[in-house]
C-alpha cells in the first residue's frame, strides 16, 4: 500500500479532531476582562490538547516519511492510535467542564497514556 494513502487519511483524522475541540470554544458571555478570564480555563485545557495532538501530527509525519513500507500491521496500529486521539475532545471538554475534578482529569491523563502507548506500538 501506498504510504501516502496512510498519511492523508491520519491527517485528515486529526484536523478533525482539532476542528471538534475548537468548536467547543464559545466567546466569553460578557465582553469585559472578567468575561475574558471566565473562559481561560477551558482556553488552557484546549491549548494543552491542541499542543498533544500537534506533537503527534508532527511526530507521525516524520515516522511515516521515514517508512518504506505500510502493510496490515501499521494500518490498524494507525487506527489504534487515532482512536484515542479520537477521545481528546471528549476527555477535554469534561475535563474543562468539571472544573477539573479528579475523575476526569484522571480518565484525561489515562487517554493521554493510551495514546502514547498506541503510538509506542505504531513506532514498532
Amino acid at each position: 500500500m501506498n504510504k501516502n494513502r496512510l498519511e492523508a487519511f491520519s491527517d485528515g483524522v486529526l484536523a478533525i479532531i482539532i476542528t471538534i475541540m475548537v468548536l467547543e470554544l464559545h466567546t466569553p458571555e460578557t465582553p469585559t476582562w472578567e468575561g475574558v478570564a471566565a473562559v481561560l480555563p477551558t482556553l488552557f485545557s484546549y491549548l494543552l490538547s491542541f499542543v498533544y495532538v500537534g506533537i503527534y501530527w508532527n511526530n507521525h509525519h516524520h515516522m511515516i516519511h521515514l517508512a518504506s513500507r505500510v502493510n496490515g500491521g501499521i494500518l490498524w496500529a494507525n487506527l489504534h492510535l487515532l482512536f484515542w486521539l479520537s477521545l481528546f475532545p471528549f476527555t477535554t471538554r469534561w475535563m474543562d467542564e468539571s472544573g477539573f475534578t479528579q475523575v476526569p482529569v484522571l480518565l484525561y491523563g489515562i487517554n493521554l497514556l493510551c495514546a502514547a502507548i498506541a503510538y509506542y506500538i505504531l513506532e514498532r
